[in-house]
């Protein structure tokens, strides 16, 4: 199993460069950023920071979204970035929550992310996409190649498609926080119920609760008044009070290294191939150590 990892581009900007190299020699395979454009600093300028800092590490957004940006200069900017830096780019992508939100708008739609997932992935490899005007190519690309990962839940729909669900790349993102006091560590990680609640909101509107969703997570998001994207996925977040315990231990990964080892491994076993550390708390130093000394050394 893989290794990543995942900031927030606060600035400075040098602040997560120094956090990128320091990921890349304790041996995590991916460095990820958050795509929010109002909330944080642009993170492809940190990305080729990042890059620029580091020889080995893939660097690349968790997630970005079909519409802050026109899929043709998602395209352009990673087939830039991997011309320079040799194909070390990832293009995580959704249907856009913060980025959208926070202006007032809604996510798109899966049409337009499937149809964004084609260009993107097209355009930065070489190939050409139809267009009104015809059959347009990015004509410097040589070489290019990029991974284009969805967030969502895909593995029924591969088996519909008629594809081999264990042939699909599945990465898992949640805090981990390393320590010994629980109930820190839990307080630290609270804002991710409140996140993962904006998500488990909308589908409960979409299908209702006696839908396919777990009442574990319909049950806890009855208490949630609302949401404030100025603290999105920070510590402490006022709004995510109405998140459990349980919640936060059965979404996150918090303990000792021993305990973090055992949680991974569970996941590894259900097939999934990176885990991606949300590095968003009060011990980042502490955890990215504790991971490079403890827990990569054993997963990897």
């Amino acid at each position: 199993m893989d290794i990543g990892v995942t900031f927030q581009t606060d600035p400075p900007a040098s602040r997560v460069v120094e956090l990128t190299v320091r990921a890349e020699q304790l041996g995590f395979s991916h460095a990820w950023t958050f795509d929010s454009h109002i909330l944080w600093q642009e993170p492809y300028v940190v990305q080729t920071q990042m890059l620029a800092a580091t020889e080995r590490i893939v660097v690349g957004p968790f997630v970005t979204n079909p519409a802050t940006r026109d899929p043709t200069v998602t395209a352009s900017v990673f087939a830039t970035l991997n011309d320079t830096f040799g194909n070390r780019t990832i293009c995580g992508i959704g249907r856009g929550d913060s980025a959208r939100r926070v202006l007032g708008k809604k996510p798109t739609t899966l049409a337009e992310t499937e149809a964004a997932m084609h260009v993107i992935k097209e355009l930065a490899e070489g190939r050409a996409i139809e267009t009104p005007a015809g059959q347009v190519r990015i004509p410097w690309v040589r070489d290019g190649r990029l991974d284009v990962w969805m967030a969502g839940h895909v593995r029924a729909a591969a088996e519909a498609a008629g594809r081999d669900p264990d042939s699909i790349a599945i990465c898992v993102a949640a805090p981990a926080y390393l320590g010994d006091d629980l109930a820190h560590a839990r307080e630290q990680c609270r804002w991710f119920g409140g996140m993962v609640g904006n998500h488990v909101a909308d589908l409960v509107r979409r299908y209702g609760e006696q839908s396919e969703i777990p009442h574990a997570l319909t049950d806890y998001i009855r208490a949630r008044e609302g949401y404030d994207y100025s603290h999105h996925g920070r510590a402490g977040n006022p709004d995510t009070t109405f998140v459990p315990d349980e919640i936060v231990d059965r979404f996150c990964v918090l303990g000792t290294a021993e305990d973090h080892v055992a949680k991974l491994r569970e996941l590894e076993a259900l097939g999934v191939d990176q885990f991606n550390v949300y590095l968003m708390h009060d011990a980042m130093e502490a955890t990215l150590e504790g991971y490079g000394a403890e827990v990569i050394p054993v997963l990897t």
